[in-house]
C-alpha cells in the first residue's frame, strides 16, 4: 500500500484524539521512531510515550498539517504544533506560555502501517517562548 494525504492525517488526528488504541493500530510492530536529536527508539510503545508527553504538556495541543509530500513508502508533512504549555514536559513545571514549533514528519509504510517516523523540528522553538531558555544572542 503506498502512502497518502490522509496518512499523516489520520495519525496526528488519531493522537490529538488521544485515541492510543488507534495510534498502536496503525503502527508495524517493528516500528521506530528517530526524533531530532537523532536517538532511535523502538516499538510502538516510543510513539505512545511522546504522543502522551506532548498532549499532556499541552492540553490544547492543535497541528496544523501545512502540505503533505508521497514519493514510494514514504510520506512527508510539514506542519506546526502550537498549544499553551499547562502539564510536565520533560521535566519543565507547567509555565501557561503558548509555544509554536514548525515540524517535519518522516513517515515510512511497511505492511500496511506506520514502519518508521523521523521528526524534525528545532527545541528552541518551545524553550524559548516558554521562557526557559534566552534566544541566542540575549543573555
Amino acid at each position: 500500500m503506498a502512502p497518502t494525504a490522509d496518512g499523516p492525517r489520520q495519525y496526528i488526528e488519531s493522537i490529538l484524539a488521544r485515541d492510543w488504541e488507534k495510534v498502536k493500530d496503525l503502527l508495524h510492530p517493528e516500528y521506530t521512531y528517530t526524533g531530532s536529536d537523532g536517538k532511535e527508539m523502538a516499538g510502538p510503545g516510543a510513539a505512545l510515550a511522546i504522543a502522551q508527553t506532548m498532549t499532556g504538556a499541552f492540553p490544547d495541543l492543535h497541528v496544523e498539517i501545512r502540505s503533505v509530500h508521497t514519493a514510494g513508502d514514504v510520506a512527508i508533512a510539514e506542519m506546526v504544533a502550537s498549544g499553551a504549555q499547562r502539564g510536565d514536559l520533560m521535566g519543565i513545571a507547567p509555565t501557561g506560555k503558548r509555544m509554536a514549533m514548525p515540524v517535519a514528519l518522516f513517515l515510512e509504510l511497511g505492511d500496511g502501517s506506520i514502519y518508521r517516523e523521523r521528526e524534525y523540528f528545532d527545541m528552541m522553538s518551545v524553550l524559548v517562548p516558554l521562557g526557559v531558555v534566552s534566544p541566542p544572542g540575549k543573555a
